[in-house]
């Protein structure tokens, strides 16, 4: 079944949500997609006995306060893209659960970087790492800080690149949202393979295999991104070869970016991305909104 080409936003009614919602406005204004506002509210079991269903008033209260918080973030997605098409989901039970069945259908999901309630704790806890573990289309965490102003609102988008095939389709993602946001894209490559011996002659010979080394990933790099690059020509391409870390290389070139996107998977170079201290560095490090891209995201 194919995906509606639409975004959704978790809204909780916190800061961080509220952001979000600002975010995911911006982008479905871009993208010329319509926006869903979704949120969730659960019933308060431990003040009823096992058995009791709570009366239907208490249900009114939180389809209604809810409801608010809906109104809200649309007057603030409106505030960004005025014409911009929007509709919402309330749904009774577990955020995670709704955002997970959503993902089916959709082709991004939104999610503040923490909040109050039903999605709260978004980088660390429970919803965002069940979200971002399990979710069948691409993820966007948006931290609190993660404003978008007149530095970064013309940014690049940043993409790391390992020549696996997720970080394929990351890659096409991130193609797709700089030709939407009509913005560079950095292609981010990294390589710690080298031991560097302790003695001169060591490190010259050494230096030799960095820069052999170098080349040719330089080379596998060029191989990844050239289909995709001939299917977006008109997006302006920066390839970044380094011998570094992948987290400190990504947030060092996010710096100033609208949208940083990695895959997630497996182990080794990229991978490792949700349950490894790769990802959770990048959720917490990242200065800019990260989108994790998993194998079964397309």
């Amino acid at each position: 079944m194919a995906k509606e080409d639409i975004v959704v936003v978790a809204v909780d009614g916190s800061e961080a949500s509220k952001t979000a919602v600002r975010w995911a406005a911006n982008t479905a204004m871009k993208r010329g997609v319509p926006l869903r506002l979704a949120s969730s509210y659960t019933t308060p079991q431990f003040l009823y006995a096992e058995g009791m269903v709570p009366p239907q008033e208490v249900f009114d209260d939180l389809q209604s306060e809810t409801l608010e918080k809906i109104e809200e973030a649309r007057g603030i997605a409106h505030e960004v893209a005025p014409d911009l098409k929007i509709g919402h989901t309330i749904a009774e039970g577990s955020p995670i659960d709704m955002l997970l069945d959503m993902a089916h259908d959709v082709t991004m999901i939104v999610m503040g970087s923490r909040g109050l309630g039903g999605l709260s704790g978004m980088v660390m806890g429970s919803v965002s790492a069940a979200v971002v573990s399990h979710a069948t289309c691409p993820v966007v965490v948006v931290r609190e800080d993660n404003n978008v102003t007149v530095d970064n609102k013309y940014g690049p988008v940043v993409v790391g690149v390992d020549g696996s095939d997720v970080s394929q389709k990351a890659t096409e993602f991130a193609f797709a949202e700089a030709d939407a946001r009509h913005c560079e894209l950095v292609a981010v490559h990294t390589w710690m393979d080298m031991q560097v011996q302790a003695s001169l002659a060591g490190l010259s010979a050494a230096q030799q295999q960095w820069e052999e080394v170098e080349q040719e990933q330089k080379e596998l790099l060029e191989s990844r991104i050239k289909p995709i690059r001939e299917k977006y020509p008109d997006v302006s391409v920066k390839t970044v070869i380094t011998r570094d870390r992948p987290v400190r290389a990504l947030t060092e070139q996010a710096e100033g970016a609208q949208l940083l996107v990695v895959g997630s998977h497996g182990r080794g170079g990229f991978k490792g991305m949700l349950l490894g201290s790769t990802s959770r560095a990048l959720l917490q490090s990242a200065p800019c909104p990260m989108t994790v891209v998993r194998p079964e995201s397309f």
